[in-house]
């Protein structure tokens, strides 16, 4: 079971974009005296989603992937600030949106763990593919969960950071739902959830086996 905001409520993919999700391609000049630059990356996942990130490019062939959170983006501080102090290092980095997040294409879902695993995979693939050394991925609370995930799965990267990742997680959906959420859902369709500041957010269900 998968739960998701109606298609409606997700932001249109934004026609600067790039649309080649099999080049590089330079969208703000953020270049500085060592030759660094930021450059926005397209990556198709397998489910023919176009993930939107942010290169952080020091001419290195090592490259560190950086993974946001749950219901975050690339763009949030701490994605923001360890791409940038890899950056200082000399190392490149890219920080990405999952699927359904930021200006990446999809439905976000709840929970998801698995899918985001992929995207992380989809993303692997191509740097390899293009000659990079992967040699680290960290993520960020949820994404922590993600790269251990994918590294459990995978094996191919040999340094794996999780930074404050979820690990306890016995209140599980009914702890965040409520013990009746699925009778909400299956009478209405949807269920009304508070989050964190307050305002009520809808989650809209679809149920699936896979």
């Amino acid at each position: 079971m998968t739960w998701f905001p109606p298609p409606a409520t997700k932001e249109p993919p934004r026609s600067h974009l790039p649309m080649a999700p099999t080049r590089l391609s330079q969208t703000s000049g953020s270049d500085d005296e060592r030759g660094t630059q930021q450059r926005t990356v397209v990556v198709m996942n397998k489910h023919g989603e176009k993930l939107v990130g942010i290169l952080h490019e020091t001419g290195s062939k090592e490259l560190v992937i950086v993974c946001h959170g749950f219901q975050s983006t690339k763009e949030r501080i701490p994605m923001v600030n360890l791409a940038g102090a890899l950056e200082k290092e000399g190392i490149s980095a890219y920080r990405f949106d999952f699927a359904g997040n930021g200006e990446s294409e999809g439905s976000f879902q709840y929970g998801n763990y698995r899918r985001e695993a992929d995207d992380l995979r989809a993303v692997v693939q191509y740097f390899q593919e293009h000659n990079r050394l992967v040699s680290a991925i960290i993520g960020h609370s949820k994404g922590g969960n993600a790269v251990l995930l994918y590294a459990s799965k995978h094996r191919d990267i040999t340094t794996v950071v999780n930074i404050s990742g979820r690990f306890n997680l016995e209140r599980g959906i009914e702890g965040r739902l409520g013990k009746d959420y699925l009778q909400k859902i299956k009478q209405n369709g949807f269920i009304d959830v508070v989050n964190r500041r307050g305002y009520i957010d809808k989650i809209w269900a679809s149920f699936s086996y896979y």
